[in-house]
């Protein structure tokens, strides 16, 4: 063979039969060009996706930096953006963005999740993996709340940065989504380490969990907190399950007495109908729905339900539900 011909592709085959579909591509581009297989690591790797979330925004470049880290770690590798709108230092949002989206993403995913008001402090920097196989690199500062509760955490490693952190960025205290969490996520995701490899093992009960007020039932009402909105559409969506819900005996069609209410008013009291979809109730009707996360939620059919009555989220956020009382006229 000639100094310049490429090696036989059949050479490979036998790689080809036990390597995983998803590898294919990669394998036989760097093979056949007799370079490095992506990442620096020698044989085949599965690359896996690697997912971003942050309150950073569009405005400027961070974003756009953990991008290129990533692909300086391992050029080719596939990023997704989960969303880069949670509301500054919002931890509770980043927590259930995570579970709103994590058990759709295949085994191996990897999600980095920054909204770190604390970063440079003594908070630890964690990975999480979850019963369902995925990952999460983030602050344990409460972000894997939700994760915790609903999906549930298998194991969990602290970084260490000594090994684990961008080169030449020990200086530099305030960007940790870029020099750690961007960092470590793309090595985990390109194979270059595994979860071992993030450093020592920490016990899942140790991470940090932010307060949760549980849905209840008292007599004929169900009550709970307003998690968070249906951002674009202004819906609420509660902590109160489907099931529990549907224990008053309330069918599609009935109607629902919701009040709602923060630590100093009562600011929402009215009937609504328990609908199927949007299309149950007129345009600018008020409706009571069950979201994508099988709970209650609660919408103006084209209009912004938290807007209209100045609804926010979180815990001291309570709404009460109930089988609206028969009006009898005289």
């Amino acid at each position: 063979m000639g100094s310049g011909a490429r090696p036989p592709l059949q050479k490979s085959r036998a790689i080809l039969d036990i390597a995983p579909p998803a590898t294919y591509t990669v394998f036989v581009i760097f093979m056949r060009e007799g370079r490095p297989c992506p990442c620096g690591v020698r044989g085949v790797r599965r690359m896996n996706p690697l997912v971003f979330q942050s309150d950073f925004g569009y405005a400027d470049g961070a974003v756009c930096a953990m991008y290129g880290v990533a692909e300086k770690v391992c050029p080719g590798l596939r990023v997704f953006d989960l969303t880069h709108d949670i509301p500054q230092y919002n931890i509770w949002e980043a927590s259930y963005r995570l579970i709103q989206t994590i058990e759709y993403w295949p085994a191996g995913s990897v999600f980095v999740s920054v909204v770190d008001p604390g970063v440079g402090s003594t908070r630890r920097s964690v990975a999480a993996l979850t019963r369902t196989g995925q990952y999460v690199i983030t602050p344990d500062n409460g972000t894997l709340t939700h994760i915790q509760r609903f999906c549930g955490i298998e194991a969990a490693r602290e970084i260490d940065e000594r090994l684990n952190r961008l080169p030449d960025s020990g200086e530099s205290y305030t960007f940790h989504g870029r020099d750690v969490y961007a960092y470590t996520g793309a090595r985990l995701a390109g194979g270059v380490i595994g979860f071992e490899g993030i450093g020592p093992a920490v016990a899942p009960q140790s991470l940090v969990q932010l307060p949760v007020v549980e849905a209840t039932k008292q007599g004929e009402a169900v009550s709970g907190t307003i998690d968070v909105l249906d951002v674009r559409f202004g819906s609420l969506w509660t902590n109160i399950g489907r099931e529990l819900f549907v224990s008053l005996g309330i069918s599609h069609g009935s109607r629902v007495e919701a009040t709602i209410s923060n630590d100093t008013r009562t600011l929402y009291k009215n009937i609504m109908v328990y609908a199927k979809s949007f299309a149950d109730v007129h345009v600018g009707e008020p409706l009571l729905y069950i979201n994508s996360l099988n709970c209650v939620a609660l919408a103006i059919n084209q209009g912004s339900f938290a807007r209209a009555y100045n609804i926010g989220t979180g815990i001291s956020w309570r709404i009460s539900l109930r089988r609206a009382p028969r009006i009898v006229y005289e």
